[in-house]
C-alpha cells in the first residue's frame, strides 16, 4: 500500500509498505544484478549504507545459478541475507540488451543464453514464475523495451503486445500467490510503461494499465540512447496520466541530476547501475561534482573523497590511497568507491526527502544542481 504524504509542486514524499518494510519514497534502489552488489559490497554494508531496496536481475538469476536453486533455498531474501524489500526486473530490458540472441513471438521471447548458448523461452507466465521462486517483494511485469529510435509501426506494435503480457502477468501472479507453496503469497506487481519517445503512445498505454489497478507503475524505455531532454519531455506527458496514489518508477535513470528532475516530475523510485559501475572503475560522486582518481593530481591527496562525507571510505581513507588501490588493482579500491558512491545517492534521497516535506524541493534542486556542476 502507498501512502502519500505530501507534494511539493509534483515531487511526492510517500511512503509504501510491504511485506518485508516500510520503504521511504522517494528512492533510489541499489543494484544487485546477481543477488550482489558488484564491488565486494555486502548485506550488512548496505544495511550499514541506509540502503533501503534492493534491485536483482530476474534473467541473469534464472540462468545463473537458476531460479529453482534460489527457491529451494528459501528465496532470494534468505539465500542473499537480506531481509529489507528486494524488487525483481522481469527479463524484459534483456529483450532489449539482447536483441542478437532473442526471437520475440506473441507467446513470449526465446533466446540464447549469454553465457553457455542453451536455448530458454521466457514469456509472461514464465516470468512470474521465476520471479514467484525467488520470492522478490516487487515483481516487474514482462514487457518489451522497444528501442527510441524504433518506428512508429514497430512501437504501436509493441506496446499492444506489451499489454497483453501485463494481462498475462497479473492473472498468472494471482495464481501464483494463492498456492500454498509459494514463498510470498504477498508479492506485488508493476506494469511498464512503453512507447519510446511518442507522446501520444505513451499517454495512451499509461491509461490503459492506470485502469488495472496494479500494485505500482514503472516508465521503461528511457536512459536507452535518447536525450536528457526527450526524456523530460516523455516524463512530463507520461506521468500525469498515472495513478498518484500509486508508486511511480523510472527504470534504468540514472544521474544524480537525472534523479533531481525525475522526482520534480513525479517520480518514486529509481535504479542504475551507474554509482557501482563507475565507481569500478574510479569515478566517484560528490556534492562539488565527479572525480576521476586515476588523475594524477590526487597522488599525494591526503584529503577524503569528499569532505565531511560519513561513509566508510571517507571516514578512513584518503584520496591518495584509494587512487594508489585502483592503481594497483586491488578490491578494496574498487570496494571503496562503491560504497562511497552508493552512500552518495542514498544520502541524497534522504536529502530530498526532506526538502519535499519541508515544503522547499526547487530551491535543494536548483543549489544542489548548480554545486555538482561547479565542481571543485
Amino acid at each position: 500500500m502507498y501512502r502519500l504524504l505530501k507534494q511539493d509542486g509534483k515531487a511526492k514524499r510517500g511512503e509504501f509498505h510491504t511485506v518485508h518494510g516500510v520503504i521511504q519514497t522517494p528512492v533510489f534502489m541499489n543494484v544487485g544484478t546477481a543477488a550482489a552488489i558488484k564491488g565486494a559490497v555486502s548485506t550488512e554494508d548496505l544495511n550499514a549504507i541506509g540502503t533501503q531496496v534492493e534491485l536483482s536481475n530476474t534473467y541473469h538469476l534464472h540462468v545463473r545459478p537458476g531460479d529453482d536453486v534460489v527457491y529451494k533455498m528459501g528465496g532470494l531474501h534468505k539465500f542473499m541475507v537480506w531481509d529489507k524489500p528486494i524488487l525483481t526486473d522481469s527479463g524484459g530490458f534483456q529483450v532489449f540488451s539482447l536483441a542478437g540472441l532473442r526471437k520475440i513471438k506473441e507467446e513470449g521471447v526465446y533466446f540464447h543464453s549469454h553465457i553457455d548458448g542453451r536455448k530458454i523461452f521466457m514469456g509472461p507466465e514464465q516470468s512470474m514464475q521465476i520471479q514467484s521462486h525467488l520470492a522478490s517483494t516487487i515483481a516487474m511485469a514482462f514487457d518489451e523495451c522497444p528501442s527510441s529510435v524504433a518506428e512508429r509501426k514497430y512501437v504501436e506494435d509493441s506496446v499492444a503486445r506489451t499489454t497483453r503480457w501485463l494481462l498475462r502477468c497479473k492473472e498468472e501472479m494471482a495464481r501464483l500467490n494463492s498456492l500454498p507453496e509459494t514463498i510470498n503469497p504477498h508479492q506485488m506487481l508493476f506494469g511498464i510503461n512503453q512507447g519510446a519517445i511518442f507522446e501520444d503512445i505513451r499517454i495512451g498505454h499509461a491509461k490503459e494499465i492506470a485502469a488495472l489497478d496494479l500494485d505500482g507503475y514503472a516508465i521503461g524505455g528511457l536512459a536507452v540512447g535518447e536525450s536528457h531532454e526527450e526524456m523530460y519531455r516523455i516524463l512530463d506527458a507520461t506521468v500525469p496520466h498515472l495513478p498518484v496514489d500509486k508508486p511511480t518508477y523510472l527504470m534504468g535513470v540514472g544521474t544524480p541530476e537525472n534523479i533531481l528532475e525525475g522526482v520534480d516530475r513525479g517520480v518514486d523510485f529509481f535504479d542504475c547501475v551507474y554509482p557501482t559501475r563507475n565507481g569500478r572503475h574510479g569515478h566517484v560522486y560528490t556534492n562539488h561534482g565527479k572525480l576521476n582518481l586515476f588523475n594524477a593530481k590526487y597522488e599525494l591527496d591526503a584529503r577524503p573523497l569528499e569532505e565531511g562525507c560519513q561513509c566508510p571510505a571517507c571516514r578512513r581513507y584518503s584520496r591518495a590511497y584509494i587512487r594508489h588501490l585502483l592503481k594497483a588493482k586491488e578490491m578494496l579500491g574498487m570496494r571503496l568507491c562503491v560504497l562511497h558512491n552508493l552512500y552518495f545517492y542514498n544520502t541524497m534521497m534522504t536529502e530530498i526527502r526532506d526538502a519535499i516535506e519541508a515544503g522547499r524541493y526547487q530551491e535543494y534542486k536548483a543549489g544542489k544542481i548548480a554545486r555538482m556542476r561547479a565542481g571543485e
